[in-house]
């Protein structure tokens, strides 16, 4: 499909301050309390160092454009659907209010590969998050590049069926409805204009998804919250998430965790069972 080997390698730096405006429409956003202590919960860098690629280089899709240039840090695959599919994330250091943040991203890899669902290129980009100068973060975050979806495919994922979901063998669970003020305000919080997740006669008619789809890292974001309730905040050593199937808006959302003797299961479920994130942590 193409030689993308210049690309691994390639370096970004991007700088950001989260400062007492970004705490609170984050707080907000999640209806979160105020801290006691001036540091914001896990799940917060997901906020910081945000695209800044002017509206003019935009693509159809709401990302960034990708060409040939040196200035293109991802590489020009000409695959038009984009999926954040999964992170690797070590927590080091928390993040308080009034920080200083630089963060280094860096291609680690860029992997075409052929499945059921067509042609695809997975690129994984590494990224250093620092606080004040100290590391606070460090992320492996995997990128998947698929073909435009035919104008008569079925729409994906299939209509909910008749609630099915067991919560029995989970030490936690709470049920929630994304609906689209949650994802504009994590879209805004984010500074990612990927229209699946405000725009729905695209997402239907182009991409086609059943509905405004919910971002990865937001499910993301409510279990890191989930466990912070239960096992206390900052207490997560590493998370990992992985996309398994679209959560579409206004339908409800099963989050759910449990102690294992290795470490930590989560995962979000949609109402008739089908699996939405799986994740896992340990402390």
């Amino acid at each position: 499909m193409g030689d993308w080997s210049q690309w691994v390698g390639r370096e970004q730096r991007s700088t950001d301050r989260l400062d007492p405006a970004l705490a609170a429409r984050w707080l907000a956003t999640f209806d979160l309390p105020a801290p006691q202590a001036p540091i914001l919960p896990q799940g917060i860098h997901f906020c910081l160092c945000t695209p800044e690629a002017p509206s003019a280089m935009l693509g159809e899709d709401g990302h960034p454009l990708r060409d040939e240039t040196p200035a293109s840090f991802f590489p020009p695959v000409p695959l038009p659907r984009r999926m954040w599919a999964a992170s690797d994330i070590a927590f080091h250091e928390p993040i308080g209010i009034g920080a200083s943040v630089e963060r280094i991203s860096r291609i680690a890899s860029v992997t075409p590969k052929s499945g059921r669902s067509g042609e695809m290129v997975f690129v994984e980009v590494e990224h250093e998050t620092s606080a004040d100068g100290e590391l606070a973060i460090r992320e492996t975050q995997t990128l998947v590049y698929r073909e435009a979806a035919a104008s008569d495919a079925p729409l994906q994922p299939p209509a909910t069926g008749a609630p099915s979901f067991d919560p029995s063998g989970w030490d936690a669970h709470r049920t929630l409805t994304p609906d689209p003020r949650l994802l504009f305000r994590f879209s805004a919080l984010t500074f990612n204009t990927h229209r699946i997740h405000y725009d729905a006669p695209y997402a239907r008619d182009v991409e086609r998804y059943r509905g405004l789809v919910v971002h990865g890292p937001l499910t993301a974001s409510m279990l890191l919250q989930m466990a912070a309730e239960e096992y206390g905040e900052h207490a997560l050593k590493t998370f990992r998430f992985r996309a398994v199937s679209p959560a579409i808006a206004d339908e409800p959302l099963h989050l759910a965790l449990r102690g294992t003797g290795e470490g930590i299961d989560l995962a979000a479920f949609d109402d008739d069972g089908r699996q939405v994130l799986q994740a896992s942590a340990s402390r």
